[in-house]
């Protein structure tokens, strides 16, 4: 069973204005704020980036634009689309992106409820839909729409999520737009996301399950080491918070990570200048790093079918 190829592009479409929509004024000046701190988190990321792939590929062999898809620190959903463009093996790298979401939503805030930092967070609740918010959400559906096609139409890796999620975050931040999407609509396209991802699990035995998780983990440890090492250095320089510099390093869900932030009485735009320019990092380099891997994959495998000609006959 698989999801139909237009209702996916939609799923595509509504999850980018989705994300971009954590997008503030609040958050943009968070980021002007704390230039260095947002420079280590960088440099961190791809650090990641580079040292989670290499693990996957020396330890467990897998390919090349595999490798980087499901070692990005972040972005699951644009990962999960890209890898679906590309034809990447989308049971691997769903089960080691998800992993890693996972055990950070669970594990991070259990190990600070250990150190009794951790406080309930209030509940979030929507408001109505009334007239204006109905105006703003038809303007930004249609603007998102309209730049995801172009973005698509030039052949922009991920250009139907990347293109909707830069438009949303462009009319958020600068404050022309203040509506987000309705709750179950969002929910919605994460659940058809979810489909589209599980239909790839196909004929996927038992053994090669485990091999998987045994990737996640693996993976997720180098991940959490470089992370450690970048949040002691960056500690050492300025004087931070260590729960503010864990969180913000955290590769986690961005609205998980702003409500443990509200819940333990932290910086929120601190956070949420961090995850902001985590999630963007991702979003705009590891298209272009996993279009040119698959390209160099490519060549690699004509080059070694390509038969060898016999050296001219000499005398």
């Amino acid at each position: 069973m698989l999801v139909p190829v237009l209702l996916m592009r939609v799923i595509f479409v509504l999850i980018g204005t989705s994300l971009g929509a954590v997008v503030t004024p609040e958050t943009l000046h968070g980021m002007a704020t704390y230039p260095l701190s947002i420079a280590v988190m960088v440099l961190a990321m791809a650090v990641i980036s580079v040292g989670g792939a290499g693990y996957l590929r020396l330890v467990h062999r897998w390919d090349t634009v595999d490798s980087y898809l499901a070692a990005a620190p972040g972005g699951m959903s644009q990962v999960l689309a890209l890898g679906a463009e590309l034809g990447g093996d989308l049971r691997a790298i769903a089960i080691v992106q998800s992993i890693r979401v996972v055990v950070i939503a669970v594990g991070l805030p259990a190990g600070l409820s250990l150190l009794g930092l951790v406080s309930h967070a209030a509940p979030r609740i929507g408001g109505p839909l009334s007239l204006d918010v109905l105006d703003e959400l038809a303007i930004l559906l249609a603007a998102s729409s309209i730049v995801a096609i172009i973005a698509y139409r030039i052949r922009f890796p991920g250009g139907l999520l990347f293109g909707a999620m830069l438009t949303s975050a462009i009319l958020h931040g600068s404050g022309l737009i203040h509506a987000v999407m309705p709750w179950w609509v969002a929910n919605a396209a994460m659940v058809a996301m979810g489909a589209i991802t599980g239909s790839r699990f196909a004929n996927t035995s038992p053994r090669m399950m485990f091999n998987f998780f045994a990737a996640a983990f693996g993976s997720f440890a180098v991940a959490v080491a470089i992370s450690a090492v970048f949040a002691a250095l960056l500690i050492s320089m300025l004087s931070l918070r260590a729960a503010e510099v864990m969180i913000a390093f955290a590769p986690g869900a961005v609205d998980a990570m702003m409500l443990l932030a509200l819940a333990l009485s932290l910086d929120p735009v601190y956070v949420g200048a961090h995850h902001l320019t985590r999630i963007f990092f991702v979003s705009l380099t590891m298209p272009l790093l996993a279009r040119y891997s698959a390209r160099a994959q490519k060549t690699a495998g004509e080059n070694e079918k390509r038969p060898i000609k016999p050296p001219p006959f000499q005398d």
